[in-house]
């Protein structure tokens, strides 16, 4: 069985800083992937940055030089958010590829999120 935990959300004023977490365990073999989305209010939802077991990173175009996500070797995925906007408020999801102990297949798995308002 897999767990996802997910921390750090909240209220933050526009320009300011949050420090997303999340943290994975149970029934994984290995990580192939793991990544932040997120889901404003009546819109559908939208990858945020995702990174590789590799180290490979990629990222939405609206978060560009704002956000970093990076891991470490605790099956732990941070995602460091400065310079926020009112338009980045959302409930943030993390979500995890990894290889189950059981079956040499790929799995997804999503977390059940946190929310981050960024409002004056």
């Amino acid at each position: 069985q897999v767990q996802l935990v997910e921390s750090g959300g909240g209220l933050v004023q526009p320009g300011g800083s949050l420090r997303l977490s999340c943290a994975a365990s149970g029934s994984i073999f290995s990580i192939n992937a793991m990544g932040w989305y997120r889901q404003a209010p009546g819109k559908q939802r939208e990858l945020v940055a995702t990174i590789t077991s590799g180290g490979s990173t990629d990222y939405a175009d609206s978060v560009k030089g704002r956000f970093t996500i990076s891991r470490d070797n605790a099956k732990t995925v941070y995602l460091q958010m400065n310079s926020l906007k009112p338009e980045d408020t959302a409930v943030y999801y993390c979500k995890l590829e990894y290889t189950s102990t059981w079956f040499d297949a790929p799995v997804d798995y999503w977390g059940k999120g946190t929310l981050v308002t960024v409002s004056s």
